[in-house]
């Protein structure tokens, strides 16, 4: 009977395993997509593309954010900057559930980036996975 007991404890424990790492496997494949799908987005935003980048963004953002306010923020705050000098990836995060908006697939995307008349930038942005499939931007700052 410990024979069997201790086969179905290794059993349990290796399927345990199995699941955190699948789940894991596929985290890791979103978080690859959103920030693929982040640089395509800010991409839109560097060629001052601003009315592209809100038609690019996902539904929420949309919703609470009218075209126009969008293109006029852009043009106060990030035509100043200049262009992009460098940008890399600082840190990706895959969350289910972010202040303010409802539970969901988020990831959030940090890159240290460097502006012509900005040396040192964190431009963070906010990517949903929506009902189509696609990653969407929710939410971008430069801090």
């Amino acid at each position: 009977m410990r024979g069997l007991n201790r086969a179905v404890t290794v059993l349990a424990i290796a399927a345990c395993a199995l699941a955190w790492s699948t789940a894991w496997a596929q985290h890791e494949e979103q978080e690859t997509k959103a920030v693929e799908a982040a640089k395509a987005w800010v991409a839109l935003v560097d060629a001052a593309k601003f009315a592209e980048s809100w038609d690019a963004a996902g539904a929420m953002f949309r919703e609470r954010v009218a075209r126009e306010e969008w293109v006029k923020m852009l043009q106060v705050n990030r035509t100043p900057l200049g262009k992009v000098v460098s940008r890399a990836l600082k840190s990706k995060q895959y969350n289910t559930s972010l202040p303010g908006v409802p539970d969901g697939s988020y990831v959030v995307t940090q890159f240290d980036t460097s502006f012509e008349s900005k040396k040192a930038a964190v431009e963070t942005v906010t990517m949903v996975l929506e009902k189509d499939g696609a990653w969407r931007m929710v939410g971008y700052f430069i801090k």
